[in-house]
Parts: structure tokens; C-alpha cells; sequence
């Protein structure tokens, strides 16, 4: 059970994956290159720090992940049905809780090796790239699918072993907005939050 945790923790927190700034003119693999040598420094190769993982990588994340993006599709057609401040509160409270769960349960010890494979083209703007995580003699299929958001290429979902991380949220989200709608997701992304910060 551990070590599922930490496989978790690892492919989401790596999926959003800490980048150089891409440029327009930049391909998805050479961004996914470089932004997974850094996720990898910080938490492996890194100078010791007192700080836990989430605020560590918080502001590659942030940078490198369309979670407003990620939110919306989370959510799904009941999105349209937030005002502007439902929108904004349930981006800022599913950003934090997406850094606290997974970056936050990060554990020092063997690095995971990962495979590139070529990158499937889905759109002009969308590209899938599929990958294999070599970790403690066991291969997990791992794919981040990344769109073109104001010319830098972004994690927009991601498939781990088949499936979706949108379509997982998105089962989650659906019976609540029939339950409660808007303030309903808003509170149990708040009441997630609080005990994801009790069980440290």
C-alpha cells in the first residue's frame, strides 16, 4: 500500500512536471524532457530542505500545468453553471489539493527511470506522449497528453495504466453537481483539502 501511494505520488506530481519555459517553437518531448530533469533534481538530487515537496515544486507546477484547464474539464458541462467566483474558487481550491495530495507523499530513495516513446500528434495543437516508468522492476504506462496554451505546451490530462485523470475526477465531481452544483464540488474540494493537511 505504500508503495502505491508513492507510485501515485510520483506520476501525478512528475506529470506536471517541472519545465524550462517553453517556447513557441519548442517541441512537447523536448519540453517533457527537460521539465522531467528538473522534477527529478528537485526531489532526488536537491539540496536538503525543510520545505515539504508541494511548496518546493508549487511554482513549476503552477507554471507548467494547465490546472484551470484541468479543472474545467474536470468538472465537466456543470462548469457553465458557476458564476466567475464559483470558477476562480474551485480552480485555486483543486490546484491546491492536486499539489497536496500527490506532491506532498513524495518519498527520497531509488530514482524511477522513464522511457520516451514518439509522440502521437492528435491535433495541430494536441499532442499525446506516451511513456513507461521503470520503478523497483515493475513498468507502469504512463501517457501526458499536452495542448498549446498561449504558445507553451502543457499537461492538460493524464493516462496512467489506461486511464484518464480527467475521466477519474470527472466521476467524482458529476454526483455532487447533481446533488449540490457548484457549492457542493466547492465544498468537498474544501473539506478534502482540510484533511489532506490533518493527515501530515
Amino acid at each position: 500500500m505504500r508503495f502505491a501511494r508513492f507510485l501515485l505520488a510520483f506520476i501525478a506530481s512528475f506529470t506536471a512536471f517541472a519545465a524550462v519555459a517553453a517556447t513557441p517553437t519548442a517541441d512537447p518531448l523536448t519540453v517533457l524532457r527537460s521539465a522531467v530533469d528538473e522534477v527529478l533534481a528537485t526531489i532526488y538530487r536537491g539540496k536538503p530542505s525543510e520545505q515539504p515537496f508541494s511548496v518546493q515544486l508549487r511554482p513549476v507546477l503552477e507554471k507548467n500545468f494547465s490546472f484551470d484547464l484541468i479543472t474545467r474539464r474536470a468538472v465537466g458541462p456543470g462548469w457553465r453553471q458557476f458564476t466567475p467566483a464559483q470558477q476562480q474558487r474551485a480552480t485555486v481550491l483543486f490546484t491546491e489539493l492536486m499539489i497536496r495530495t500527490y506532491a506532498d507523499r513524495f518519498e527520497a530513495g531509488i530514482q524511477p527511470g522513464i522511457t520516451y516513446a514518439t509522440p502521437v500528434e492528435l491535433a495541430p495543437n494536441k499532442r499525446e506522449l506516451p511513456t513507461t516508468i521503470d520503478y523497483a522492476g515493475k513498468k507502469y504506462s504512463v501517457s501526458y497528453r499536452m495542448e498549446l496554451v498561449s504558445d507553451q505546451w502543457r499537461i492538460c490530462d493524464v493516462i496512467i495504466e489506461g486511464v484518464s485523470m480527467i475521466a477519474n475526477y470527472r466521476a467524482q465531481f458529476d454526483p455532487m453537481f447533481q446533488r449540490g452544483g457548484a457549492a457542493e464540488i466547492i465544498r468537498s474540494l474544501e473539506e478534502k483539502i482540510a484533511q489532506v493537511a490533518i493527515a501530515k
